[in-house]
């Protein structure tokens, strides 16, 4: 008996979101790229969908998130919408579409929701960002923030490793989490920060906070599609759980097609006309 949500359940929007954190509700949010994923995510009651750039790694096989263009994010993004019926859809704004200039993060936003029909944008970063966040919101686009590790900053960085371990950062993760409340994000994704900072962000703020490697402190979880089905075998950070090996099911079924091709087992007298 399928457990998904039925097609008169509501559709999950921004408020909804507030009311689930309000009420202690966890929030469940995952990343999907193409049509067939969505449906089946949406189908299964997800309450977000993220059109991650993560695509640029796991969709194109990029080593980092900059390459993917703001065009590849509306097509993937497009192709996501078609698929659901229920769930909230935020997409990520590529880099170099916001960082420093406000009006071409405005443009990078209305394109998305214009042309891909999503119904939140992502941009990642603090104060330095609070300008083309500030546009953006204007226009009556709602913004989802994302601190901590940000992987479009990872030349910067120069490591994947834990963010805001120090007292510094900290703070400024803190300030910067407020900064983004009063500007008006609806969310904000924390990204592999320690359990016990995301857990203060999320009690210093209203807005629900959803958690990559956070901790259970939040108001919601994230991760990547490909790495909770076990699509993915390279990548092992400690926060991922792994809730099915897809890479060694479809490889084994590959190869029995192949075998049987090779045999002449398929098709058989009953799959041909």
């Amino acid at each position: 008996m399928s457990t998904g949500k039925s097609k008169n359940t509501k559709r999950i929007t921004t408020h909804t979101l507030h009311e689930m954190k309000a009420r202690g509700e966890k929030i469940s949010m995952l990343t999907s790229y193409d049509y067939s994923m969505a449906k089946i995510v949406d189908k299964a009651g997800i309450d977000i969908i993220l059109v991650g750039d993560s695509a640029s790694n796991v969709m194109a096989g990029h080593e980092t998130t900059l390459p993917i263009t703001l065009d590849q994010m509306i097509y993937h993004a497009s192709s996501v919408v078609r698929a659901i019926e229920h769930c909230l859809v935020v997409v990520d704004l590529p880099f170099g579409t916001y960082q420093g200039n406000s009006k071409e993060a405005l443009s990078s936003a209305i394109r998305i929701m214009k042309e891909s029909g999503a119904h939140a944008v992502k941009l990642e970063g603090g104060s330095e960002i609070l300008e083309s966040i500030s546009r953006i919101l204007s226009a009556g686009i709602p913004v989802m923030g994302h601190l901590g590790l940000t992987p479009q900053s990872i030349y910067k960085f120069g490591t994947y490793v834990v963010r805001a371990k120090e007292e510094e950062e900290a703070k400024k993760l803190i300030e910067d989490a407020k900064l983004l409340e009063e500007a008006g994000c609806f969310s904000i994704v924390l990204e592999k920060i320690p359990a016990k900072l995301a857990q203060l962000v999320s009690e210093s703020v209203s807005i629900p906070i959803i958690g990559i490697g956070a901790g259970n402190g939040v108001d919601g979880q994230v991760l990547v599609i490909h790495d909770l089905l076990g699509i993915t075998n390279e990548f092992n950070p400690r926060f991922i759980r792994r809730y099915n090996n897809l890479y060694e099911q479809i490889e084994h079924s590959v190869l029995s097609y192949i075998k049987d091709v090779k045999s002449k087992d398929f098709p058989n007298e009953n799959e041909q006309y």
